[in-house]
């Protein structure tokens, strides 16, 4: 990579390597920025702060970027809107954002925040709709094992016989939603527990996907931008998505069409996200069982990141100390 100047042609070879931490850094601007706004009750300014930061920083890095999940179309501005192009460096890549998942919770002070980002190289990241998708998520071990067209018990029964436990040991996340009354109905009568959350299925999907939390499955029907999100961190998690996209009028099945996709189709993770070199990293803006938010203190913060590459097979957790004024001082401490 030496001795390449400014007229060098863009470039996709080997992009995780030179920009992995550096992913770390937007996703860490971006729930800094949004944290100041932690539980004052305007989400519209959470989500302006996050976004804002994470433009600028994106604008930064060595790369030619174009949004393709993002916050709505270009007169949606100033949202990261879907098409914008970002940077003048010379990697090639297509990025999926958002500032911050979960606005409602981080401007309440709730749990699960999250400033959240992902790169691939061109066409490595499916470019879904804005509409609702069916989603299975489940850990390494029952991947390739269950199935979104199997009833809720067979699905159950698989991931359990997968993880070598009884059903009754499973919990398994869905959003907190009327039309899920019946999933959650089935599930609990499966004999499986339901931890139900009010928003933020990409960080529900990364608690499946990491040993440890306590969660076995995310299942509901969810945003589709977001599943794309989530299947970035799936993959390189070594986990599953399946997604299925919902078209609730005509005017949507249209744009399903002008798009390519098809309704009815399960679509796995290397479909969601087909790339060979794709960076995932998100950064805790409220506390979550993942990820601690952002801890602030005299002149400065404390950021918990996770950041992984596909290519590179390293997954990272991140626990920065940003010391944000002049002179100003910290006791490092666990």
């Amino acid at each position: 990579m030496s001795g390449q100047g400014q007229g060098t042609a863009p470039r996709t070879d080997n992009f995780e390597h030179a920009l992995v931490l550096e992913t770390a850094r937007v996703t860490e601007g971006a729930a800094l920025a949004a944290s100041r706004w932690v539980g004052m009750g305007d989400k519209n300014a959470v989500d302006g702060a996050g976004t804002e930061a994470m433009r600028e920083l994106l604008n930064s890095l060595d790369i030619r970027g174009t949004v393709v999940i993002g916050e709505g179309e270009m007169d949606e501005a100033p949202m990261l809107y879907i098409g914008e192009q970002l940077g003048q460096g010379r990697y090639e890549v297509d990025i999926a954002v958002d500032p911050v998942e979960g606005t409602n919770v981080t401007a309440k002070g709730l749990p699960n925040g999250l400033a959240v980002i992902a790169l691939s190289e061109r066409g490595g990241l499916m470019h879904a709709p804005d509409c609702y998708m069916e989603k299975l998520v489940v850990p390494p071990p029952a991947a390739g094992r269950v199935h979104l067209d199997w009833p809720v018990e067979a699905n159950l029964a698989a991931l359990a016989q997968s993880l070598e436990r009884g059903v009754e040991d499973l919990l398994v996340t869905i959003l907190d939603r009327e039309r899920h009354a019946e999933l959650i109905r089935r599930v609990r009568a499966a004999g499986a527990r339901v931890k139900l959350i009010g928003d933020g299925d990409v960080v529900a999907s990364l608690a499946v996907g990491v040993r440890g939390t306590g969660v076995h499955a995310l299942m509901g029907s969810g945003g589709a931008p977001e599943g794309v999100l989530s299947a970035a961190a799936m993959k390189c998690l070594g986990a599953e998505i399946q997604g299925r996209f919902i078209a609730e009028d005509d005017a949507m099945r249209e744009r399903f069409r002008a798009m390519g996709v098809e309704e009815n189709r399960v679509y796995r993770t290397d479909e969601l996200a087909p790339g060979g070199q794709i960076v995932f990293s998100a950064t805790g803006i409220t506390y979550g069982e993942l990820l601690n938010g952002v801890r602030r203190f005299g002149g400065g913060a404390r950021t918990h990141t996770l950041v992984m590459g596909y290519a590179s097979r390293v997954v990272r957790f991140i626990d920065s100390v940003h010391l944000e004024k002049e002179g100003a001082r910290v006791t490092i401490r666990v």
